[in-house]
């Protein structure tokens, strides 16, 4: 038994009104429900407790979890609400996410059915202080619209992250465009709306942390928004802008040529397509989707996608030389008959070097000779 003491009437009255009103205080009502009736000891009113064991559905355990779960949601500002920033957007949403949306053409209707707060005007939007300012425009606008988001009415820390296929262009635009207390985060998913349609699982996500504060707090929130992949099952790649646009110069950019090339041809759907020629139509259809200025962005923005075209071209006259040497092979034995047996090869153009970085064709200002100066002109 525990006797509580020094309990005077006034208290023991107020006690015993918070007891009889079930909908207030629930954790004191249920200890309060076991004391015994006041009883008068040397003129002092004293309560025994007859149990404290009784079941606390609001335990500390219990009050902690909203708040944690709470403090690992963002606000996550998307400028540029077209189809990858709806595609995007979907999953923040699902996630618990609060999602602003701005974009110079309306998408309000869309918005509001998928729960995104949208904003005409883009001071509104800034003024509502989202945690990340995330860049889902093309690459050839994002200068344009970086520039005129007006950055006084953020907060001073406010983390900006950009999702271009290309990735030096946008670092360099963020550190000459955005004063040094914002953090920066460049990223890539390596995805969209049709290869994403069902799952992002084991898709990749490149991203680099560019730039980001000292505080816990915005190490935090960075990690938060990675987080978001991460739940997703995409394959997180951390590496620098420069080390992406060289990869992806070489498996994007040619991806995306070859659709185009390959849309050019007009392929049409046959009764006895092969699965190869299957796959060649799936990337049609991947590539053709996206806009011109996606793939010429990734041409004029990326300094490694010259060099691709020029191995493409120079891929396709050594293939063109091989088939064309075969043919002369045959010439040669029909009119020749079997005097050349023997001493003649099937010609075979060897694969071009690997990418190094480095020019594969003659620069503008060389020039090629037949007089044996190793092609200078002295005239």
């Amino acid at each position: 038994m525990i006797s509580i003491s020094s309990l005077n009437p006034t208290a023991a009255a107020a006690a015993a009104n918070s007891a009889a009103l079930p909908s207030l205080q629930p954790l004191r009502r249920q200890q309060l429900l076991f004391l015994s009736p006041p009883q008068h000891h040397h003129s002092r009113r004293c309560l025994t407790v007859r149990a404290i064991d009784a079941a606390q559905p609001y335990d500390y355990e219990a009050q902690l979890n909203p708040c944690f779960t709470q403090s690992t949601k963002l606000r996550i500002a998307i400028v540029g609400f077209g189809n990858f920033g709806q595609f995007l957007a979907k999953t923040f949403i699902r996630q618990g996410h609060t999602v602003y949306a701005y974009s110079r053409s309306s998408y309000f209707s869309i918005a509001q059915s998928m729960g995104v707060v949208y904003f005409s005007d883009v001071h509104d939007l800034c003024e509502n202080h989202p945690d990340v300012i995330l860049l889902c425009t093309s690459i050839l606008s994002t200068e344009q619209v970086l520039k005129s988001l007006p950055l006084q009415r953020l907060r001073r820390n406010t983390l900006f992250v950009d999702v271009l296929s290309v990735k030096e262009f946008p670092k360099n635009i963020f550190l000459q465009v955005l004063p040094t207390h914002f953090d920066i985060l460049c990223t890539h998913p390596m995805f969209g709306p049709e290869s994403g349609k069902y799952s992002w699982k084991d898709l990749p996500f490149v991203f680099d942390k560019v730039r980001i504060g000292d505080e816990d707090s915005r190490s935090r929130r960075v990690d938060n928004f990675l987080n978001i992949f991460k739940k997703e099952g995409c394959r997180m790649e951390e590496m620098s802008c420069s080390e992406h646009d060289k990869y992806a110069a070489g498996s994007q950019f040619i991806t995306h040529t070859m659709g185009r090339i390959l849309e050019k041809l007009d392929l049409e759907d046959t009764p006895i397509n092969t699965r190869g020629y299957e796959t060649l139509l799936d990337l049609v259809g991947n590539t053709s989707s996206d806009s011109f200025d996606l793939y010429y962005g990734l041409f004029m923005y990326n300094e490694n996608a010259m060099e691709q075209i020029e191995r493409l071209d120079l891929a396709f006259e050594a293939l063109k030389k091989e088939l064309f040497g075969h043919i002369h092979e045959v010439l040669r034995k029909q009119l020749f008959g079997k005097s050349e047996e023997g001493s003649s090869q099937k010609p075979m153009v060897a694969k071009l070097p690997k990418n190094n970085g480095t020019s594969l064709l003659p620069s503008p200002t060389e020039s090629v000779s037949g007089d044996g100066d190793g092609g200078s002109n002295s005239r």
